[in-house]
């Protein structure tokens, strides 16, 4: 498989969990995890829930809590945000900066379209549901509409965080990259990771749902907290995909290392 083929993988691939991200995000889901499987993760995170817990004052005043990983209660969407911050790493790794910056300005242009189209579908007349009797097209066409109305709030933040995000991600990348000389690529990706994932949770939280009387600044920051620290999670576990991912993407027809892309 040739080079472009790979890349217009990664694209399709990225594309997708941009997309996924924000259809699928309105659900949240919540589980337990057993204890053997959630004390280590809570050992190693407990230094940065005593830091949020310092930092915003809440040691005395409902913090966050240090067994954070027993329940998960988590929007169904962060399952794809991994997914395209790996693809940006291996992108960015093989084909360079300027590569990266025309995937990002591909997701925005794929989720400008996908706002306009679900707009135009939430607010075109009702007319019949497929097998939906007439005395219950009105409660669908309610949770249609607001079913998707929400994704239209979510996806006009999820344009902000994603593309303020991916260009913090893109520089932070190339400078550390620039510093170590092209090595220590784990270092790099997780660095660069964690500070754009907190620039992403951040604005999509504030812009997806502040609201002064339902869901003020002090709530909201608490939203943002437990998806960061997921999101951290994840860029440190999926680090060996990447290494995979950039192996693979590296390797012409004939199974020839091709020559990373150093700007």
């Amino acid at each position: 498989m040739g080079s472009e083929r790979k890349r217009q993988i990664l694209l399709g691939i990225f594309v997708m969990s941009l997309v996924l991200a924000n259809t699928l995000g309105a659900k949240v889901t919540q589980f337990d995890i057993p204890s053997w499987i959630a004390l280590p993760f809570n050992v190693l995170f407990s230094p940065m829930i005593f830091l949020f817990n310092y930092v915003l004052g809440w040691t005395g005043n409902d913090p966050l809590s240090y067994e954070f990983f027993n329940t998960i209660s988590v929007s169904v969407g962060i399952l794809t945000v991994p997914l395209m911050f790996l693809v940006m790493d291996i992108v960015h790794e093989v084909w360079g900066k300027k590569e990266t910056k025309q995937f990002i300005n591909t997701g925005v242009l794929a989720m400008a379209i996908m706002i306009l189209i679900t707009w135009v579908s939430v607010n075109v007349p009702v007319g019949r549901f497929a097998g939906v009797p007439k005395d219950q097209i009105d409660l669908y066409t309610t949770a249609y509409n607001g079913f998707f109305s929400v994704s239209i709030r979510m996806a006009i933040a999820s344009i902000l965080a994603f593309y303020f995000s991916q260009l913090s991600d893109v520089l932070v990348f190339h400078f550390w990259r620039k510093q170590t000389h092209g090595k220590f690529y784990w270092l790099r990706k997780n660095v660069s990771t964690f500070i754009s994932e907190m620039v992403d949770s951040t604005i999509f939280m504030f812009v997806a749902f502040y609201d002064p009387v339902n869901f003020p600044a002090p709530l909201v920051i608490k939203l943002i907290i437990p998806y960061y620290i997921f999101k951290a999670l994840f860029s440190i576990l999926d680090t060996p995909f990447a290494y995979l991912g950039i192996w693979w993407a590296r390797r012409d027809e004939k199974g020839n290392k091709l020559p990373l892309k150093v700007e």
